[in-house]
């Protein structure tokens, strides 16, 4: 059976949260309220800064932080499809943290390009646009980032598909961002009621997307920064294989609070594919609707012009266009039905136990 057929379902403690969430936001009290005013209230039912809170925090700031995450995953409305009967759009995340100041992040200066931040950069940026320039060199800098895999309902969904994305995958690459920048909206706000600075940076005035002769890339890549957080390795693909999975989307938060980083236990930063590790694997290149994956990794120019030139075309000559969002539909293929899709490929897991 091919790896990616062992998939199972979803987190049903995830799925039952889900649909109570959703079910409390179209019952709330106060209807008149918008659905945004109607989730800020929920916001304040979960962590919220309170004394026990604080309390929560100092004990084991690293513990708080990475619960705080997981339970606004688990049981946030915003985390739940408008359309197929309101199931969750990810599963539990994992989280790790990283040192601000780590070498890796100058090490991307050289590997990305100049223009991407180091976290005590991006703090910096945002202290100063809070006029707030006497408190820019912070003692400590550390980077929460965590990893939303996506669901299995919607992993099989995208398996089906060979051209353009299913409609639930398409749902869950744009209702998906609203919630994932909600969620760092509220680590962010959260850590400042407990008195400390944060940002978001790709929510930040200073965040940049950029169009380079070899493709589109931005200033504050989050899969390099779950990297440099010990949550995974690249793949053949461009992806980012994680325990898992490679069907997941990723987020971060840049703070004054001393966290320990996590461990980097990869060999290297290609550790968890199987092309990389033995040649064994193409199924990504084999998926790959515009060609834009070989044996010397992933074309982002070729993949932008597909996605944002002729995808909506091809769609159309499919008579699929009804109920897709966003200016470009997403794609995912290289995601699903490949042997990374659910997990770290079990010929790789297996063999390296330390890394489960």
């Amino acid at each position: 059976m091919p790896s990616w057929q062992e998939s199972t379902a979803p987190t049903p403690e995830v799925d039952r949260k889900c649909k109570l969430a959703y079910s409390l936001v179209k019952i709330w009290p106060g209807q008149e309220q918008s659905p945004v005013n109607r989730i800020a209230q929920f916001e304040d039912m979960t962590y919220s800064g309170s004394r026990l809170d604080r309390e929560l925090f100092q004990a084991n700031p690293a513990a708080f932080l990475e619960n705080a995450i997981k339970e606004y995953v688990s049981s946030s409305p915003s985390n739940c499809f408008e359309a197929f009967n309101g199931g969750p759009i990810f599963d539990e995340p994992l989280v790790g943290f990283a040192d601000g100041d780590d070498p890796i992040f100058k090490d991307y200066k050289v590997t990305i390009g100049d223009f991407h931040l180091t976290p005590r950069e991006a703090l910096e940026r945002h202290l100063t646009r809070k006029e707030q320039e006497e408190q820019q060199q912070q003692t400590k800098v550390s980077i929460i980032s965590w990893v939303l895999p996506i669901t299995y309902e919607t992993r099989l969904s995208l398996r089906r598909e060979s051209i353009v994305p299913s409609l639930r995958w398409n749902h869950t690459r744009w209702r998906g961002q609203d919630f994932i920048n909600e969620l760092a909206h509220h680590i962010v706000s959260l850590l400042e009621r407990l008195g400390h600075q944060a940002v978001a940076p790709e929510l930040a005035d200073f965040y940049q997307v950029l169009n380079l002769p070899d493709g589109f890339t931005s200033n504050w890549s989050q899969r390099h920064v779950a990297y440099a957080a010990g949550l995974g390795t690249f793949s053949l693909s461009g992806g980012f294989i994680t325990p898992r999975g490679i069907a997941l989307r990723c987020s971060s938060v840049i703070c004054d609070v001393p966290l320990p980083p996590n461990p980097k236990t990869y060999e290297n930063h290609l550790a968890n594919c199987l092309f990389y590790t033995d040649g064994s694997c193409r199924r990504c290149i084999e998926r790959c609707p515009a060609d834009a994956i070989s044996e010397h990794g992933h074309d982002r120019k070729r993949c932008g012009e597909f996605l944002l030139d002729e995808q909506k075309a091809i769609l159309k000559e499919l008579g699929r266009q009804e109920d897709y969002l966003g200016y470009y539909l997403g794609c995912g293929l290289c995601q699903t039905k490949v042997p990374c899709e659910a997990g770290i490929p079990p010929k790789i897991r297996d063999n390296i136990p330390q890394r489960q």
